[in-house]
């Protein structure tokens, strides 16, 4: 268990680094790639849809595109779908959520350019297999005296991508669906087994749920980049139409309130009654848990679109920047209005599960076990990209000897984080995230300008094509 010191300086350290300088970072820079680009999320979203219907030219890589874009799509909706956006209203009230739909616009010109870039500069391990990544991009963009900075996001995502949040949460939510206080310290197995590891019957309890969890996340992980591919193709389309569904319950048996949810939403994200440093602090804390759910700048998603088979880096980045529309554009807004319709977002310090648990108790018959279904799915999709995603830092760094260790270091740490206070688990989630957006955020912008050149010869490529076809005609 985490003393209350080191929660507090992990916390302490995460408001620092997470305040302005990631806001600056990943809005400042995700506005200027979304600028300079032509405003690429806009204008070429058909364009997106349109290329993930087509076949794309089959190149080197363990996945296609359309996997690829499932697999990030599984890890960002998780938890932080709707944990984190409880989070976000319990901090920062309704108002943080117009700052997360701003970061989902900005933050699709920045996968597109994570994207690109992953296919543009993608990399190898020491076996010659195909892998992408900041660290590759940085590397092979930049040069060998830059790789001091690779391997610091690889450092940093190998604990940023622990799912310390997911599986802390997913604990939370099972424990207050199924049980009670007073059953688990009735519970003599959970007291028998407290006395022999000197712990409480709740921690006992965290801690054999954390076992079963990562039983069945290590079936999956531990059959490679394909299965989890394969898990999460089927999966993530799934798990948000129940989602929507139920979301779409709520709104047609509050309808009348429906109004007054969007209009608390624009007049609180720029309410200027409380001074600026109320309105600064609510649009960061909109940024911040964006950042957790959609990943844009964070650098996971070139891990994942670098795995894609697919050799044209435009086509590979249109496909990136659906999964920001996805998941902070359309998920989060449905769990955004739910809870404002059902829920109280007035509580006492940092709740998140509780919040959403208690609005879909609220409005749904057996609410709150529907919602746990949904919970379950989304933290283990989560689970499944994320170990990817530190495996091939670990390959990086350590080679593919080594870094294959790091699954059953993955495995073991989501028994852990499944007992650690809420507030360590978002600090520690936040720092490393707002680590790995340093080195991703600098690379992608410095190389912007080759991104914008493929954009324009693709496009300029296409278009000539389609003139050719109706001269043909």
């Amino acid at each position: 268990m985490i003393s209350a010191d080191i929660s507090s300086a992990i916390t302490n350290a995460a408001e620092i680094i997470c305040g302005y300088p990631l806001f600056f970072l990943l809005i400042g820079g995700g506005l200027y790639l979304f600028l300079s680009s032509g405003m690429v999320s806009l204008r070429r979203l058909p364009d997106a849809v349109r290329e993930l219907k087509t076949k794309g030219n089959k190149g080197k890589g363990e996945i296609s595109s359309a996997q690829a874009l499932a697999s990030v799509v599984a890890a960002t909706i998780g938890l932080g779908n709707i944990a984190g956006v409880a989070i976000a209203l319990v901090m920062g009230g309704p108002g943080a959520i117009f700052w997360m739909w701003v970061s989902a616009i900005v933050g699709m010109a920045t996968k597109y350019h994570e994207g690109a870039l992953a296919i543009m500069f993608k990399g190898k391990d020491d076996k010659g297999n195909p892998q992408g990544g900041t660290m590759h991009i940085i590397e092979q963009g930049f040069g060998q005296k830059w790789k001091p900075l690779a391997k610091f996001f690889a450092i940093a995502g190998l604990f940023g991508t622990m799912c310390i949040m997911n599986a802390n949460q997913l604990t939370e939510a099972f424990m207050s669906t199924f049980t009670t206080p007073e059953g688990i310290e009735a519970n003599n197995f959970l007291s028998a087994t407290g006395s022999i590891l000197s712990l409480p019957n709740a921690s006992v309890y965290k801690l054999l749920f954390g076992c079963a969890v990562a039983i069945i996340v290590a079936v999956v992980i531990l059959g490679g980049i394909r299965r989890i591919a394969n898990v999460a193709s089927v999966m993530v389309p799934f798990m948000v139409v129940i989602y929507f569904i139920m979301v779409l319950y709520i709104i047609i048996t509050h309808i009348t309130d429906v109004p007054a949810v969007f209009t608390r939403i624009f007049t609180e994200a720029f309410n200027l009654r409380a001074g600026f440093g109320a309105f600064a602090g609510i649009a960061i804390i909109g940024a911040r848990r964006a950042a957790l759910v959609n990943d844009a700048g964070i650098g996971t998603a070139t891990i994942m679109h670098g795995a894609s088979g697919n050799k044209r880096p435009v086509r590979e980045g249109l496909i990136a920047m659906l999964g920001p529309s996805i998941d902070s554009g359309l998920v989060c807004t449905l769990t955004a209005v739910a809870i404002l319709l059902c829920g109280d977002i007035n509580v006492e310090g940092v709740k998140g599960l509780e919040v959403a648990m208690n609005a879909f108790r609220s409005a749904i018959p057996a609410g709150e076990y529907l919602l746990m279904f949904i919970v379950i799915c989304f933290a283990m999709s989560s689970m499944f990209s994320y170990s990817f995603y530190g495996t091939t830092c670990a390959n990086y760094l350590f080679g593919t000897r080594w870094g294959k260790y790091y699954k059953w270091l993955f495995i073991a740490s989501l028994v852990v984080f499944a007992i650690v206070p809420l507030e360590a688990a978002v600090g520690m989630c936040d720092l490393f995230y707002a680590l790995m957006a340093i080195p991703t955020m600098i690379a992608i912008i410095a190389l912007s300008p080759k991104v914008r050149k493929a954009t324009k010869e693709y496009f300029s490529s296409r278009k000539q094509n389609v003139n050719t076809s109706d001269k043909d005609a």
